[in-house]
């Protein structure tokens, strides 16, 4: 089944941008709690995480598997910045600053997961839609490895994430 990633908002107050996202997950918490949360779980869609502490206070650098424009890949140490099993995990790394995940159970007429996502950042307008485009980007690589395909980053291509750029460009998707 392929479900669409939605779009995100953002707002911004002086140099600091917070991204948000909302996504709504035929998955039980459990999960989508392994694919956000865990070394085996963020490769799939994200980045391959070591070290990973996984406690508040302790270490995490996150590695991209995939590439910029400019052919570079990130690299971003910080640390476990809020962890309460199975419902928050937060990162705060260098480059993305802090990096939130929030799950909670789906109202029962929906089922799965929701998934609450805010990426708070330093940086420029043009930094900012980059992020926008580049977040959607993987959470179209995490619903697909939610679903059982996880990414294969020698296929990775910059084609889909110019064409969300182009359109997050076109216009502010503001928090309401």
């Amino acid at each position: 089944m392929e479900m669409p990633s939605p779009y995100g908002a953002s707002e911004t107050h002086g140099d600091v941008h917070t991204l948000c996202y909302e996504l709504s997950l035929p998955y039980p918490r459990e999960r989508v709690w392994a694919a956000v949360a865990t070394p085996e779980g963020l490769p799939t869609w994200l980045a391959a995480a070591e070290p990973f502490e996984r406690r508040e206070g302790g270490a995490i650098t996150l590695r991209w598997q995939n590439t910029d424009p400019r052919g570079n890949a990130t690299v971003a140490p910080g640390r476990v910045t809020a962890w309460e099993p199975e419902s928050l995990a937060e990162y705060t790394v260098e480059i993305h600053g802090r990096i939130r995940f929030e799950l909670e159970k789906a109202p029962a007429s929906v089922g799965g997961t929701l998934l609450h996502f805010t990426n708070e950042m330093p940086g420029t307008d043009d930094q900012r839609l980059d992020c926008l485009a580049g977040w959607h980007h993987h959470f179209e690589y995490l619903l697909r490895a939610l679903a059982g395909h996880p990414a294969d980053w020698t296929d990775w291509r910059l084609d889909r994430w110019r064409e969300l750029r182009a359109e997050y460009g076109k216009g502010k998707r503001e928090l309401p």
